[in-house]
Order: C-alpha cells, then structure tokens, then sequence
C-alpha cells in the first residue's frame, strides 16, 4: 500500500507539475497578448486622434504638444498685437496729416473770404463812383428850371 500512495502522489505531483506548467504557459501568452494588444491600441488611439492623452507613453507627448501650441499660440497673438499697433500708429499720422490740411484749407478760406470782401468793398466803391457819375450826368443834362 506504501508504494500506491507513492505513486499517487508522484503522479499528483506530475500532474500538478503539467498544471502549473501549463498555467504558466497561459499566463505568458496572456501578458505577450495583453502588451501586443496594447501597443496595437496605443497605435490605434494615436492614429485616431493624436491630441488625446490616454496613456503615460503620450504624456510626454502631449506635453510638449501643449508647449508647441502655447508658443504658436503666443508668436500668433504677438503678431497680432504688433499689426494693431502698427494700424494704430498709421491711423494716428493720416489723423495728423488730415487736421494740417484741414487747417490749411481753413486760411485758405479766410484768405478767400478776405478776398471777397476786398473785392465787394471795391465794386462798392465803382459802383458808387459810377452811380455818382450817373447823377452828375443826369444833372448836368437836366436844364435849370430858371431858364
């Protein structure tokens, strides 16, 4: 009886032995599927979308497409900024350069209201001259009523 529980338990133990073995055979298969199925994930999500971050692998990444995007972001925005000084400054001297002419135009003006004035003012004085004229002459036609 000795010797069949000695075999028993060798074959117990051979058995076992086929189990672990086997078990651990499924289990490397598990963990060389679960890292292939992995990567192929990994692979898949990036081609999906590559802003996302979904894994620690694409952390990096994703920072330093954080930083590229800030910095693209910032030149942008300077550039930007820079354009609406510049229209600012432009705008400024066509402001400038409109007021001189306007104040130009304005002596101008004046000038020519001056003008005006002086030239009434003569064809007043002609006018009056001739006027004065007219009378003399209409006088002068006229016959004295004491003739």
């Amino acid at each position: 009886m000795g010797s069949s529980s000695a075999e028993s338990d060798l074959q117990n133990s051979h058995e076992e032995g086929k189990l672990y073995a086997v078990d651990s055979l499924n289990n490397l298969n598990e963990q060389n599927l679960s890292v292939a199925q992995s990567q192929h994930q990994a692979v898949w999500e990036e081609n999906l979308d590559s802003w996302s971050c979904l894994t620690m692998q694409n952390g990096m990444r994703c920072q330093s497409w954080f930083f590229v995007t800030l910095i693209i972001t910032l030149i942008v925005s300077l550039a930007l900024i820079s354009f609406v000084i510049i229209l600012i400054v432009h705008t400024g001297d066509k402001i400038d350069e409109v007021s001189r002419k306007i104040v130009l135009e304005k002596k101008s003006i004046d000038d020519l209201k001056k003008l005006n004035v002086m030239i009434l003012q003569h064809l007043n004085q002609t006018e009056l001259i001739k006027n004065l004229g007219n009378i003399s002459i209409m006088q002068a036609r006229q016959p004295s009523p004491g003739y």
